[in-house]
C-alpha cells in the first residue's frame, strides 16, 4: 500500500504550549516523530507551532531557550478562525506545580469543549487537572510526580502508564513515552505501515504498549532475584498510606516472620521493617517537594501516626527535617525564577 496516496487532505495542526522549565526530551521526541512521518508521507500532514503565555522565548529545564510562534492571546483568537488547531499539547517538566494560570486553564477548557484534542507531555497532566479536564478521566504522568499528583487531584484516575488516551485527552509520562503517544496518533491517522516506517527511521525496535511500565521491573531496579522478596516489596509499595504488619505480609506470601526477616537481611541488607520505612519516607519526600500539602497530611498519606514521629524518622534517614526539605525546595524555585539553571 502506498501510504503517500492515503489522502493529502488528512492533516493535523498542533500547538505545543511551552511552560517554563519544560523537559526537552519528550518535546523533541514528539516533534521529531511528526517530522519523520511527514518525510515518509511526502507532504506536511502534521504542522505545529510553539506557544507561550506572553509569546516570549521559553527556557527548558536544561537552560535551552526556544522562540515561540504565538501567545495565549493569539491562540484564543485562533480558536474561532482558520488557524484553529486540531490538538494542543502542554509541555512542562520540573516545578510544574508552580504554574497556575487561570487564563491558560480557561483556554484549555474552551479548546476541549470546542472538540479539539488536548494533551500533555511529561508533567503537563498537572495543568490539565488544574483546568478540571481530568476529573473522572484516565491519565498518565511521570512516576516521580505521581504521588503528589494523586494527592492533589484525587478525582483524576492517574496511572503509571506510558500514555493514556481518554475522551480526546492525551497524556503521557514524558521521556521517550511521547514518541509512543505520537506513534499512536500517526497510527490512527495513517495505519501501521507508516508507523513501522517511522520506527525504522528512529531506530526504534518496537511500538510499546501504552500500559507498559515506566520504571524498570523491581528485579532489574533492585538487583534482587528472590521472587518472594520481590513479592513482599511489591506489597509494601502498594500499601504505603496504611502499612501492612509483618504478620499480614507473612500470611499473604506464605512465609513465616522469621523467614522474611532472614531473606531481607540476606537480599536487602536490612530488616523488612527498616526497608518499609525507607520506601514510605521516599514517597513522603516526593510529596514534600512536589506539593503544598501540610507536613501533617504528608505524614498521614505515608502511614505515620503523628507528625512528630514522621519528622523524627525523616531526620534520621535524610539528616534534615521535612520543613528543611521544603525550605530547600522553595530556595531552588526562587533560584530558578532568577534565570539560573538548577
Amino acid at each position: 500500500m502506498d501510504i503517500t496516496n492515503r489522502g493529502h487532505a488528512k492533516k493535523r495542526a498542533l500547538v505545543f504550549f511551552l511552560v517554563p522549565h519544560f523537559t526537552m526530551l519528550p518535546f523533541a521526541a514528539a516533534v521529531e516523530t511528526l517530522r519523520i512521518a511527514n518525510r515518509m508521507l511526502g507532504y506536511a500532514a502534521y504542522t505545529w507551532r510553539l506557544c507561550s503565555v506572553d509569546g516570549e522565548k521559553v527556557y527548558s529545564s536544561s537552560g535551552i531557550g526556544l522562540e515561540v510562534n504565538s501567545s495565549l492571546a493569539d491562540e484564543r483568537r485562533h480558536l474561532s478562525g482558520e488557524h484553529r488547531p486540531s490538538m494542543v499539547l502542554m509541555c512542562s517538566g520540573i516545578y510544574v506545580e508552580e504554574f497556575n494560570n487561570k487564563s491558560v486553564n480557561a483556554w484549555l477548557r474552551e479548546t476541549y469543549n470546542r472538540g479539539t484534542a488536548v494533551g500533555s507531555l511529561c508533567t503537563g497532566a498537572h495543568i490539565l487537572a488544574q483546568a478540571g479536564l481530568l476529573n473522572g478521566k484516565r491519565c498518565a504522568i511521570h512516576w516521580e510526580n505521581l504521588p503528589g499528583f494523586a494527592e492533589a487531584f484525587p478525582q483524576a484516575e492517574v496511572y503509571a502508564d506510558l500514555y493514556e488516551v481518554d475522551s480526546n485527552l492525551y497524556t503521557c509520562a514524558g521521556g521517550t513515552a511521547s514518541l509512543d503517544m505520537m506513534l499512536n496518533l500517526i497510527g490512527q491517522d495513517f495505519g501501521d505501515n507508516l508507523v513501522n516506517r517511522v520506527c525504522e527511521q528512529q531506530l526504534t525496535d518496537r511500538v510499546r504498549n501504552p500500559h507498559d511500565r515506566q520504571r524498570l521491573p523491581l528485579r532489574a531496579r533492585l538487583g534482587v532475584q528472590n521472587s518472594k522478596v520481590l513479592q513482599i516489596i511489591e506489597l509494601m509499595e502498594n500499601n504505603l498510606a496504611e502499612p501492612l504488619s509483618l504478620v499480614e505480609i507473612a500470611e499473604d506470601v506464605g512465609l513465616s516472620r522469621r523467614q522474611i526477616e532472614r531473606l531481607f537481611r540476606q537480599e536487602m541488607g536490612r530488616s523488612p521493617a527498616r526497608y518499609y520505612l525507607e520506601i514510605r519516607l521516599d514517597r513522603a519526600r516526593h510529596l514534600l517537594v512536589q506539593s503544598s500539602m501540610p507536613v501533617v497530611e504528608v505524614a498521614v498519606a505515608c502511614g505515620f501516626v503523628s507528625a512528630s514521629h514522621f519528622s523524627k524518622c525523616y531526620r534520621e534517614v535524610y539528616n534534615r527535617s521535612p520543613q528543611q526539605e521544603r525550605a530547600e525546595r522553595k530556595l531552588s524555585l526562587n533560584t530558578a525564577r532568577t534565570g539560573v539553571v538548577v
